[in-house]
């Protein structure tokens, strides 16, 4: 099978290529009819970076200043993607000075003269949807002060890319990919003259993903929140420029959209930001906002799970709870063994994290990331409650995972309560983890309960066999807290609690019942816009499973001198990219 899907990846480069060139040697003489005004949202700092020529993309950074981007030598295929995608031009454009539209345009005629006839490796449905787009929202910026030769050059390149997508946009992988072709496809069409033919097939097609990859409750598969945005943001491009070409968007379109935004008001934390579960992070900043203002759409789900997702929040404290089964199949490629794993975020600070997706630090990080004892939650015995399959070409998925994850979202007598639980650990040792999550209304604490449980005679044999194994020792579990890198947290009331000191002046307190080992030990934190993986620390309370039922309490709560409101008026500052970063 790793075979044939090699041919078939081999099978589906070659098409792309001859596609590629088939579409550079029509000569379509085009201008724009309608420009949509640019909806990407760049990032100030990251143009300066680009600007002072450090190249940080996918991990990696390339210090070389004075230096065209197309002279880099990409360090590995995700770098040379994001290059072909020019999704830092809408950094560049964020800068919008002079030598930012000087950089901006020679890298765009460089790409021409390299790779317009349908060379290199940006040619795939995707990169080139994603690429149109940005051309075509960023056109005033690269064309002035352009001469007709060159503005020639980039609407024909713009129409033969166009003509590419339309054959091959049917080779994008089904989910993000597709959304990118198809939206690029749709841009395109809609904008320049002699294009037309190409807009009903996109809307149809469009129609159809949304009704196909997008549930009846406005999830994806993967489960993965960011993944989630970029095509909600995607979608929502595609409908105001329809609009504003005096079009509408198809019932399947905007249906998905009505669907979609209330699931990410429901996934956002109380700082804007996103949860970060499932290879997603957290989320460019002001992005999420934006899209949801385009949409137009203002609902909001109710209580209950969104994309397998339950949210508690009161006053200024967010809480985001992991509460279904892992993605299967192919969706569970990226996907992380988090089965009630929980985010806390208290205002515009994030709290209790997990520690992210390492895939920009390499595949070490990548699999470190994906395992349970890198999220906020318990775990047993040293294992994940779901794990990496062996055959080859599953190597990604996740399999053996939890399979029966009941739920309930209520009314406490002083707040709100999630209980949960999951059988990930039933076939290794016969134990449940149940959870249970109380927010107070005023949001100033959290009063939380783990539990491991054998429910039933088959369950107390597997787990007598798992203590046999350890000569009645007692099975080992960990229950873990991930602390954000900007928590200042220190051991408290001689190693009986946790105090934690946020940027904002907030002090936070955690306390056990004493059953568990409190300690407080290193951890990361994981952020794909960074070289490196950040220092920080997680909680850990510790103990063993001796009976049929073990229950650990614990609480999180502000410190009775910390006020209800905080003027949290600390910015946090990018800082310059280093190699020691």
């Amino acid at each position: 099978m790793a075979h044939s899907d090699t041919l078939s990846a081999r099978w589906t480069r070659l098409r792309n290529r001859v596609a590629a060139r088939r579409a550079t040697w029509s000569r379509p003489a085009t201008a724009f009819v309608y420009q949509p005004e640019p909806r990407s949202i760049g990032s100030f700092a990251r143009g300066r970076q680009l600007v002072a020529g450090n190249f940080l993309f996918s991990g990696h950074l390339l210090q070389k200043p004075d230096t065209c981007i197309w002279d880099l030598d990409p360090p590995d295929a995700a770098f040379a993607d994001a290059l072909h995608g020019f999704a830092w031009l809408d950094d560049l454009a964020a800068v919008g000075d002079p030598p930012a539209r000087a950089r901006a345009q020679e890298w765009v005629w460089t790409w021409l003269d390299r790779f317009g006839t349908g060379r290199g490796p940006g040619w795939t449905p995707d990169l080139t949807g994603r690429r149109l787009i940005r051309w075509i929202n960023h056109a005033p910026f690269l064309l002035g002060g352009r001469g007709s030769e060159h503005s020639s050059d980039f609407y024909k390149s713009l129409a033969q890319q166009t003509i590419f997508l339309g054959r091959r946009f049917r080779a994008s992988r089904p989910g993000l990919p597709r959304f990118e072709a198809l939206t690029g496809l749709l841009y395109a069409a809609l904008s320049l003259e002699g294009m037309e033919a190409h807009i009903d097939p996109a809307v149809r097609w469009l129609a159809r993903e949304c009704d196909s990859q997008i549930d009846a409750d406005g999830g994806i598969a993967t489960r993965n929140p960011e993944e989630l945005l970029d095509v909600f943001a995607l979608l929502t491009w595609a409908s105001v420029a329809l609009s504003e070409s005096r079009r509408a968007a198809s019932r399947s379109h905007w249906s998905a959209i009505e669907r979609i935004a209330p699931t990410l008001r429901t996934l956002r934390h109380a700082d804007g930001a996103l949860a970060r579960f499932h290879g997603g992070g957290r989320g460019l900043e002001g992005r999420l906002d934006n899209a949801l203002a385009n949409s137009g759409v203002k609902g909001r789900k109710p209580d209950g799970l969104s994309m397998g997702y339950a949210r508690l929040n009161a006053g200024r404290t967010s809480i985001v709870i992991d509460a279904a089964p892992p993605p299967s199949g192919k969706a569970s490629a990226n996907g992380h063994a988090s089965t009630l794993a929980f985010e806390l975020t208290s205002g515009r600070r994030p709290l209790i994290v997990n520690c992210g997706s390492g895939m920009s630090f390499g595949r070490q990080w990548r699999r470190a990331g994906r395992a349970t004892p890198s999220h906020s939650t318990l775990v047993l015995a040293g294992q994940s409650s779901a794990r990496l399959g062996k055959a080859p070409h599953r190597a990604d998925w996740l399999i053996d995972g939890p399979s029966h994850v009941p739920v309930t979202v209520s009314q406490a007598s002083d707040g709100m309560r999630f209980e949960g639980g999951h059988d990930g650990y039933v076939r290794s040792h016969g134990l449940t983890h149940a959870r249970t999550l109380e927010l107070t209304f005023d949001g100033r604490g959290v009063a939380g309960e783990d539990m491991l449980l054998t429910l039933n005679a088959s369950d107390k044999r597997r787990f007598d066999k798992a203590m046999d194994a350890v000569t009645l020792q007692g099975i080992p579990f960990d229950i873990r807290f991930h602390l954000h890198p900007d928590v200042d947290a220190s051991l408290d009331m001689g190693g009986a609690a946790v105090s934690m000191a946020l940027k904002s002046g907030e002090i936070w307190i955690f306390r056990t019942d004493g059953k568990a080992t409190l300690a407080l030990e290193p951890s990361v934190y994981l952020e794909k816009n960074r070289l490196k993986p950040r220092a920080t620390k997680q909680i850990v309370l510790s103990g063993r499973v001796m009976e049929y039922a073990t229950r650990t309490r614990w609480s999180l709560a502000k410190a009775q001198d910390t006020p209800i409101g905080i003027r949290d008026l600390k910015q946090d500052v990018l800082e310059p990219v280093t190699e020691d970063d």
